[in-house]
């Protein structure tokens, strides 16, 4: 329950690297080691070992930026081995492994800088969405090609996800399309203010949401009775929720002060009296330094709001929740916050 971590929470580390905005941060286990990446603006990758709190990794050969890491689940599944993707804008994705201290693989071709990017949950993660130069581009990461692009946003597409699970498509199996992904699709946040859903095996458009007045910074898919709405956050400050189902707005989140950087699903329920019952949590990470929890249900006021200012943390840059191991020998994991900044910090919280 949001009540217990909320009451009880603070922060329990931090990392500090030697730059200033850190834009992306994932986290993985692999053979029973937990770890975070990051991506910053100084050109470099990150790995650090949560467990002693040591950086044990720095991966230098972008020429510009980070805008985003994530950890390759490809690479995991089919070749044990710990890999991070980083986008850059030097219009470039590149793939690290780890262990050896090397780059495996450079994907090159689009026009601009590569923003957001995303692996599919089909195929074991082998495909992966990325955008910035008006468009879409998914890869094959077993072939490194580009397959095709998705086209229609007016302004550089910053933020991408794939749906977790498929639609509803008259019972098909998954294994129907040239990909494996029948049934899923992509959402896109844009400069344009826009958030577009596309097929993701024909490319095809199928919805436009419309209400941002600006930049949207990050698009989610929710999950289990969720999976039919997307969330965002925008540089015009407000967090919304949209029903794929209706292609309508369903809820406006507002209360920050600054630019909304990143939005996540938290797994948390909250008791809610006036709808009579449990609602889902949602968070939000802004520039005004504050990561602020809300009921999907009612946008009246915040749950609970975490002042980063407190911990010497100016701006919110991104939001990971983390299922951290408990010490010894128990297989069980403490529901955690991680969390970067614009000052070169981060931050996990719980």
């Amino acid at each position: 329950m949001i009540d217990t971590f909320c009451l009880s929470s603070k922060v329990l580390n931090t990392f500090i690297e030697d730059t200033t905005y850190v834009y992306s941060i994932d986290y993985t286990i692999f053979d029973g080691d937990q770890f975070i990446c990051s991506g910053s603006d100084d050109k470099i990758t990150r790995v650090w070992n949560i467990d002693n709190g040591e950086k044990i990794q720095s991966f230098n050969g972008h020429m510009s930026r980070l805008h985003c890491v994530k950890f390759s689940q490809y690479h995991y599944h089919y070749h044990h081995r710990n890999v991070i993707c980083s986008s850059s804008y030097d219009k470039t994705i590149r793939f690290w492994d780890i262990k050896d201290n090397q780059q495996l693989q450079v994907f090159t071709g689009q026009n601009d800088s590569v923003s957001g990017i995303a692996f599919s949950p089909f195929s074991s993660g082998r495909y992966l969405c990325s955008g910035y130069d008006n468009t879409i581009r998914l890869w094959d990461v077993e072939t490194s090609k580009s397959l095709y692009s998705f086209d229609g946003h007016t302004n550089g597409v910053r933020c991408v996800d794939i749906s977790p699970l498929q639609s509803n498509n008259n019972n098909k199996s998954n294994d129907i399309g040239a990909i494996g992904g029948n049934g899923y699709t992509i959402c896109s946040g844009s400069n344009d203010n826009t958030i577009c859903v596309w097929d993701i095996e024909t490319a095809k458009k199928l919805i436009l949401f419309q209400g941002h007045t600006d930049y949207v910074m990050s698009v989610k898919y929710g999950s289990n009775k969720l999976v039919n709405i997307i969330l965002s956050g925008s540089c015009d400050q407000s967090v919304r929720l949209w029903d794929i189902r209706s292609g309508q707005q369903v809820q406006v989140f507002n209360g920050h002060t600054s630019e909304v950087w990143d939005v996540e699903y938290s797994p948390f329920a909250v008791n809610n009296n006036e709808f009579g019952g449990y609602s889902n949590v949602i968070c939000s990470g802004s520039w005004d330094s504050t990561i602020r929890f809300w009921d999907v249900r009612s946008s009246k006021k915040e749950l609970y709001i975490i002042n980063g200012k407190n911990d010497n943390c100016l701006g919110i840059t991104c939001l990971k929740f983390i299922g951290l191991k408990k010490k010894g020998k128990s297989n069980q994991s403490d529901l955690k916050l991680c969390y970067g900044s614009r000052n070169g910090r981060i931050f996990i919280w719980g």
